[in-house]
């Protein structure tokens, strides 16, 4: 099994490294997946709030979120264990 990317959310810095599909910045993490409150209230057919990838904006690396690790301080965030 291979280790999890961990992201820490609290940390600007590391947070903002990560985007959503379509590039947004301010996703937050949900059960077992992310969501982003602009696309939900876009007037526009092919937003996707909800979204099961992060993509990395300095490696482009896209991973999914089964295989990340969210940290808020030094504790898992919710569905992130």
């Amino acid at each position: 099994m291979s280790p999890k990317t961990t992201i820490q959310v609290d940390d600007e810095i590391d947070r903002w490294k990560w985007v959503c599909p379509r590039g947004h910045r301010q996703w937050e993490p949900t059960n077992h997946h992310f969501w982003y409150a602009t696309c939900a209230r876009a007037n526009d057919d092919e937003a996707e709030p909800e979204f099961d990838e992060l993509r990395n904006k300095k490696t482009d690396e896209t991973v999914h979120r089964d295989k990340l690790r969210l940290l808020e301080g030094r504790r898992p965030t919710e569905g992130s264990a």
